[in-house]
């Protein structure tokens, strides 16, 4: 997407089936944007817990981020309705390799500080080791010992028996039955300051890229799975089929709820400061 004139908007998203599934179309320049001057995209693909970062650090204007580095950024970036992954049954797990009472003293590895998956962690086993670790790292480590548990996300969710790993908790269920809301995981952040005019293009254009994967999903295949860590084509499909769904459109009101009830848990934590303001871009008309 080039053009003389044309706007360069510094974009990350993680290499995770889910996020090249929907960013497919806008990537390969298959979405028109009409706008004047015309939106170009210098695109970033890093591991959710470096594009946390990266947004902190200034060196992103659009990026897929977790809701739980969200807190960190409210001031400076709004977060799109769209492209997000948020639902039910969609939680991250807590695995052990061997039969363990409870995580009281235990060290547990962690994708990353600010992943939704730690904070969800924090708030419910608040007595246990953190050990941070690249979220591929963390099976191995565990059936290895060098942990005594693993926080798992994306595909692992699917092949963490093949490690000879067992469920301690979904910390999704623990969040549902705890608070009744949906599960707020990650969602895409853009520049406050990009102005209303530019952050409405950006919305459309990723609702346009969503919509194109949904109708040619066998087009987005050969790019989700150069990408992929999971090698196995069905875990691929299964991962895009829990995390890509109607809240990926748009998070609806459930989702707002559900993202500003984890935010002010955060903040009660002492994390980050309460949210002023809106969250979310204003829904479409």
């Amino acid at each position: 997407m080039t053009g003389g004139g044309a706007v360069r908007l510094r974009l990350g998203y993680s290499p995770c089936p889910n996020d090249t599934f929907i960013f497919y179309a806008l990537a390969h320049g298959l979405i028109g944007d009409e706008g004047v001057p015309e939106l170009a995209f210098d695109i970033r693909l890093e591991d959710v817990e470096t594009l946390n970062r990266a947004a902190d650090g200034g060196t992103l204007d659009v990026a897929k981020v977790s809701y739980h580095a969200y807190g960190y950024l409210t001031d400076r970036f709004v977060m799109l309705r769209a492209g997000g992954a948020l639902g039910s049954g969609v939680g991250p797990l807590i695995v052990t390799r061997d039969a363990l009472d409870d995580l009281t003293g235990k060290r547990i590895a962690i994708p990353g500080g600010r992943t939704t998956a730690n904070l969800l962690l924090r708030l419910s086993q608040p007595a246990a080791r953190l050990v941070e670790m690249r979220y591929d790292r963390i099976m191995p480590a565990v059936a290895a010992g060098e942990v005594d548990a693993g926080l798992i996300i994306h595909e692992s969710r699917f092949t963490y028996p093949e490690h000879g790993l067992r469920r301690f908790i979904d910390l999704g269920e623990w969040w549902e039955r705890s608070t009744g809301k949906l599960v707020p995981l990650g969602g895409i952040v853009a520049r406050r300051d990009l102005g209303p005019a530019t952050l409405k293009r950006l919305q459309a254009m990723l609702r346009s890229s969503l919509a194109y994967a949904w109708e040619n999903p066998t087009a987005t295949r050969a790019y989700v799975a150069a990408n992929a860590q999971e090698m196995d084509a069905s875990v691929r499909q299964r991962h895009i089929e829990l995390y890509v769904n109607r809240y990926s459109m748009d998070v609806g009101a459930d989702g707002e709820l559900a993202a500003s009830t984890l935010l002010s848990l955060g903040a009660e934590q002492g994390l980050f400061p309460r949210p002023d303001g809106p969250l979310f871009l204003p829904p479409v008309d």
